[in-house]
């Protein structure tokens, strides 16, 4: 583009900002070039061709039960510790270096009897807790404490969890590195030079931390599997709306997901079962994997990939075939269009959930979440249509590799935990804006809905965790959940 061209283009930007109402014409010069960082996105949503597929609508959200599909052995429960005050307490004496709470209870509650009796846990600042604000982590949030609970959040207390404060996240849920403006970056406990992820960064790091066994997050794109792969914990993202989601801010309702963030899997299962409002945790655990089909994912999930995350990956599938499963190379060549899709539904309804924000005080929001929902503005909306329709066509892809097999595998990233303060990530000589770099492999599945989690194997040369993921067919969460346990058997942090 010349410099008449792009001077001629901001001129239309402003005249066509002021005429929808927004305003803050001088601004056009900005929302160029955020939009030439999502230029890729972009180019490749113009050149897909529109399938004659109806627009997305969520699949089955019933969860199948562990009993009659699985050869059961459960095993005892995690053993989490009881202890909320000294949880709180520690919790209080690590904050102000790692920055990993927004809020603090003033003194937890008294638990109920239940099988999380006691257990203390920390919610994303984005999930409203009776008494404590839920700000979205952003100076442009509401200050006064929630009058009541989300339902998730009142259903782990129904079964005995105390929370213990509102967890650290990237602003407005809306970003992957969780350097948070308002309440400090968020400090990843065990690889401080490299980024605890996001957005749900310090539900996974209070993990890491040792404070709590479990915390509450969010998952749009990728933002509870990949802070737990960037903090070495477990990170589990439910089936779409299996979670009832009444209570928790919006980012863009299409993707939204609510789930547990852990130390072991059992730890998110056990969580699983109360968010669920099951009487007890079912039995679900698995003796082998003997008969069951998995699917590595070859093609987009690979190319590229860090040496060290494909090491990973190779020696993860090979534990696997060592306990009895039967493993093939499965493709998903639709892959490829998950970051225009991605990118076109989150713009858009972000931008709609945030709007009142937006027009009321765009200063309170910080440039990079302030821009991000800016440009909106500058997306057609037969655009976010013509998306739904590919999104379809994707999620129906999706839904097809599992007449093949029953559990597909891959990396959470394509990379080891980025450094901190990274703005770009190179992978086999590549450079990636850090956002869409670290996202790739996991937005396909926040866009179908499918249960997938993150576990962590092992860790990069420079200490930098690597996390690999696990996915399975709507409503599989219980054996997704078994078989990811003995994955994490076998994984060098056992």
């Amino acid at each position: 583009m010349t410099h008449g061209q792009e001077a001629k283009l901001a001129q239309v930007f402003s005249a066509y900002s002021s005429w929808v109402g927004y305003g803050h014409e001088d601004r056009a010069q900005a929302w160029l070039q955020r939009l030439a960082i999502n230029h890729p996105e972009i180019e490749l949503f113009r050149s897909l061709p529109t399938p004659s597929a109806q627009p997305f609508q969520p699949r089955d959200t019933s969860i199948r039960s562990a009993a009659g599909t699985l050869s059961s052995c459960l095993l005892p429960h995690s053993n989490m510790s009881a202890d909320a005050t000294a949880a709180l307490a520690r919790a209080k004496e690590l904050n102000p270096i790692l920055h990993l709470f927004c809020t603090f209870a003033e003194q937890p509650e008294p638990a109920s009897a239940g099988y999380l009796s006691g257990v203390p846990v920390a919610v994303k600042d984005m999930i409203r807790v009776r008494g404590m604000a839920a700000t979205g982590g952003s100076a442009s949030g509401d200050l006064a404490p929630a009058q009541e609970d989300a339902v998730c959040v009142g259903r782990l207390r129904a079964h005995g969890a105390v929370v213990i404060g509102m967890a650290n996240q990237h602003e407005m849920a809306f970003g992957a590195s969780s350097d948070n403006p308002v309440y400090g970056r968020v400090i990843n406990p065990v690889s401080a030079g490299h980024i605890p992820g996001g957005s749900s960064g310090g539900s996974a790091a209070i993990v890491a931390a040792g404070i709590t066994r479990v915390t509450l997050g969010t998952d749009t794109g990728g933002s509870i599997r990949l802070p737990a792969a960037c903090c070495g914990v477990v990170g589990f993202k439910p089936t779409y709306d299996s979670v009832p989601r009444h209570g928790a801010i919006d980012v863009a309702p299409t993707l939204d997901h609510l789930g547990p963030l852990g130390k072991y899997v059992k730890d998110c299962a056990q969580v699983f079962a109360a968010l669920l409002d099951l009487p007890e945790e079912p039995s679900w655990a698995l003796e082998n994997l003997s008969g069951l089909r998995v699917g590595r994912l070859d093609g987009y999930f690979v190319e590229p990939l860090d040496r060290q995350v494909l090491a990973a990956l190779d020696a993860a599938c090979e534990a696997m075939r060592q306990d009895q499963a039967q493993l093939s190379t499965i493709s998903l060549s639709s892959a490829t269009m998950a970051s225009a899709l991605q990118f076109m539904t989150i713009t858009t309804e972000a931008a709609a959930s945030y709007e009142d924000r937006l027009l009321r005080s765009p200063e309170k929001l910080s440039e990079e979440v302030r821009i991000r929902l800016e440009i909106a503005n500058f997306l057609p909306a037969p655009w976010y249509v013509r998306a739904q329709r590919m999104r379809t066509q994707l999620a129906n892809d999706i839904d097809a590799l599992f007449e093949q097999v029953d559990v597909l595998i891959c990396p959470t990233m394509r990379s080891p935990a980025p450094e901190g303060g990274a703005s770009h990530v190179t992978i086999d000589s590549t450079s990636y804006p850090l956002h869409t770099a670290v996202t790739q492999l996991t937005m396909p599945f926040s866009l179908s809905g499918s249960p997938a989690i993150s576990i962590p194997w092992g860790v990069a040369g420079d200490g930098a965790p690597i996390g690999l993921q696990l996915i399975a067919r709507h409503g599989d969460d219980w054996r997704l959940l078994a078989v990811a346990q003995r994955l994490e058997s076998a994984s060098p942090q056992h």
